[in-house]
């Protein structure tokens, strides 16, 4: 399996109204230090209807980049109940670990 489907894989596991971050994401598929290797998976990601790329998060809780644009990154966490403001998830009970 490419290690795409394998990033794509797991973060089908994380829960919608949850988030989770580019460096958990990297450890549960065993890349250690792999933040940007991630939000490179993600830029690409060719089913974001089905792979749900916006519910990964910066470690410091920032709401991070978006292919679409941070915006609509950010009415999308809304919409599945994750509060945020002035860009930062506000509730860190809702980070997902694998």
């Amino acid at each position: 399996m490419k290690l795409e489907e394998k990033v794509y894989k797991k973060l089908m596991e994380v829960p919608k109204g949850q988030v989770t971050t580019y460096g958990e994401l990297a450890k549960a598929v065993g890349l250690k230090n792999g933040q940007r290797a991630i939000g490179r998976i993600m830029n690409k990601n060719p089913y974001p209807v089905i792979v749900p790329c916006h519910r990964v998060i910066m470690s410091t809780g920032r709401v991070g980049g978006y292919a679409w644009g941070e915006k609509i990154k950010t009415n999308m966490l809304s919409q599945e109940g994750v509060k945020i403001k002035d860009g930062k998830i506000t509730d860190s009970g809702i980070i997902h670990r694998f």
